[in-house]
């Protein structure tokens, strides 16, 4: 259950930003580089034909 004035059960008010250790950035950058080498080239592929008529049809256009 929530507390009345809706703050997190710690305290906290969720405004205050979080100090970021070291290891947790660490951890980030690693993450981000190995999403960034095993996605990208699916994500720069072009959208298919197909998808945009598809898009495009549930736009009303």
């Amino acid at each position: 259950m929530t507390p009345a004035n809706d703050e997190p059960p710690t305290g906290r008010s969720h405004s205050q930003p979080k100090k970021k250790r070291k290891s947790d950035n660490a951890f980030d950058q690693w993450l981000q580089r190995g999403l960034h080498q095993m996605f990208d080239d699916v994500a720069n592929e072009p959208v298919p034909d197909d998808l945009l008529k598809l898009i495009e049809d549930d736009r009303g256009g």
